[in-house]
C-alpha cells in the first residue's frame, strides 16, 4: 500500500512538513530508510533526537514535536504530539493485511443454513458449520473451521488455522491469530468421592489414606462471548463455559500462547501477555493489565485497574487500582522490599557464621 506524505499527515492528524506528494511505500528503522527516490520514499521512524543521528539526507520521516526537520536535512515529515500512538496510525495505513481473495474460494464448504454477510472473503478450506452468522466484511483465511451456531460480528479477521467452535458469539472488529482456539471444552472433572485435591484444600496439605480415583468428566453446555473489538493471539485458547458463558469484554486483547479456563470473565480493555494463565471462574474487571506469564488461581476476583508485574502469581482477590508483583503475589512496593531482603540474605549469613566464630571463641577463653 502506497499514501503520500500529505495524506499521512492528515490520517494522524499531524503537522506535515516539506514534500507532502512524496509517495510513502513502507516504513523502517532512520538508518534502512534512506533518502527519497524518484518521488517515492519509505517513511523512518526517527520518533526520538536519538534515533535522528541515523537519518540520510533527503529522507522522509516520522518525527517527534521540537525536532527540527530542517536541520535534520530531510524532504518531508511528518510531525506527531505523540509517537506511539502515531505508530498504531501509520501502521494501520500502511498494513494490507493478509491477501485474502474477496468472495468465497470454490474449496471451502459452507453449511447451507450458514448465512453469510455483504463483501465477505473467505480463502480456501473454510468450514463453516450449520445455523453460523458471519457478518459483513468479514475476512477469513484458510483452513479456519466455525462450529455450528456461531456468531461473527462486522469486519472480523480471522488469520489461517483459527478454530471458533460450536455456540460461540463475537462482536464487531475481531481478530484472531493463526492458532487461536475459541470455545474448546473446560479442563472440569470431578470423582466420585472425595478426591485428594478436595481434601488438601480443606487440610492445607495433610493426605488421610490414599486410595484409587477415576475422573469423571464434566461436560461444557456453556458458550464463549467475545465483545467488540476483541483480539486474540496465536495459539491462544479460551474455553467454554460449563453452564454460562465464558466472556471477554470489548477492546480486551490477548497474547499469543494465552489460556483462559472455562466460565472466566474478563472486563473491557483489558491487556492478558504471553504465557497468562486464568484458572476456571476467575472473574476480571475492566482495564486490567497482566503482564506475561502471570498465573491467576481459579474462583478469585481481580478488580479494576489491577496491574500484575511479569511472572506474578495471584492466589488470593485482589482489590481494585492495585499494582502487585511475585509469587505470591503482593503490592509492588512489599514485593520490592523482599526483593532487597533477600539480596541481603548471603551477607547476613556471613555475618552471622562469623559471629558464631567469635561466640564459640569466647566460649573457649572460658
Amino acid at each position: 500500500m502506497a499514501i503520500t506524505l500529505a495524506e499521512l499527515a492528515r490520517a494522524l492528524d499531524a503537522q506535515l512538513w516539506g514534500d507532502g506528494a512524496l509517495r510513502i511505500t513502507g516504513a523502517a528503522e532512520p538508518a534502512q530508510a534512506g533518502a527519497a527516490s524518484g518521488g517515492s520514499a519509505v517513511i523512518a521512524m526517527a520518533m526520538a533526537p536519538q534515533y535522528a543521528a541515523a537519518l540520510a539526507p533527503g529522507a522522509a520521516a516520522l518525527i517527534a514535536e521540537g525536532m527540527d526537520p530542517e536541520a535534520l536535512r530531510l524532504s518531508g515529515a511528518v510531525i506527531v504530539a505523540r509517537p506511539r500512538l502515531a505508530m498504531a496510525g501509520l501502521t494501520r495505513a500502511l498494513d494490507p493485511g493478509p491477501e485474502i481473495v474477496p468472495g468465497i474460494h470454490p474449496a471451502a464448504v459452507i453449511d447451507p443454513s450458514a448465512e453469510i454477510g455483504e463483501d465477505v472473503a473467505i480463502g480456501p478450506f473454510v468450514v463453516i458449520g450449520p445455523r453460523v452468522r458471519i457478518g459483513a466484511r468479514a475476512r477469513i483465511a484458510a483452513h479456519v473451521s466455525i462450529g455450528a451456531d456461531s456468531v461473527l460480528g462486522e469486519d472480523a479477521l480471522i488469520h489461517a488455522g483459527a478454530r471458533i467452535a460450536h455456540g460461540v458469539t463475537a462482536g464487531a472488529r475481531l481478530i484472531l491469530q493463526p492458532g487461536a482456539v475459541i470455545g474448546g471444552d473446560g479442563f472440569s472433572f470431578v470423582t466420585p468421592e472425595v478426591s485428594g485435591i478436595e481434601e488438601i484444600r480443606h487440610t492445607l496439605g495433610h493426605r488421610g489414606d490414599l486410595r484409587e480415583q477415576h475422573w469423571v468428566r464434566i461436560h461444557s453446555l456453556g458458550g464463549v462471548r467475545l465483545g467488540d473489538d476483541v483480539e486474540v493471539g496465536a495459539n491462544a485458547t479460551i474455553d467454554r463455559g460449563t453452564i454460562r458463558a465464558t466472556s471477554i469484554g470489548s477492546g480486551t486483547k490477548i497474547d499469543n500462547l494465552v489460556q483462559i479456563g472455562h466460565n472466566v470473565q474478563v472486563g473491557r480493555d483489558c491487556l492478558l501477555c504471553g504465557l497468562v494463565g486464568v484458572a476456571g471462574s476467575v472473574r476480571i474487571g475492566d482495564r486490567v493489565v497482566l503482564a506475561g506469564q502471570c498465573g491467576v488461581s481459579d474462583n478469585i476476583f481481580i478488580g479494576d485497574d489491577v496491574i500484575a508485574g511479569g511472572a506474578s502469581k495471584i492466589f488470593t482477590n485482589v482489590p481494585g487500582g492495585r499494582v502487585i508483583l511475585g509469587s505470591p503475589a503482593v503490592k509492588m512496593e512489599t514485593q520490592v522490599e523482599i526483593n532487597k531482603a533477600i539480596r541481603r540474605l548471603p551477607r547476613l549469613a556471613a555475618q552471622f557464621a562469623e559471629l558464631q566464630k567469635t561466640v564459640a571463641r569466647l566460649m573457649q577463653k572460658d
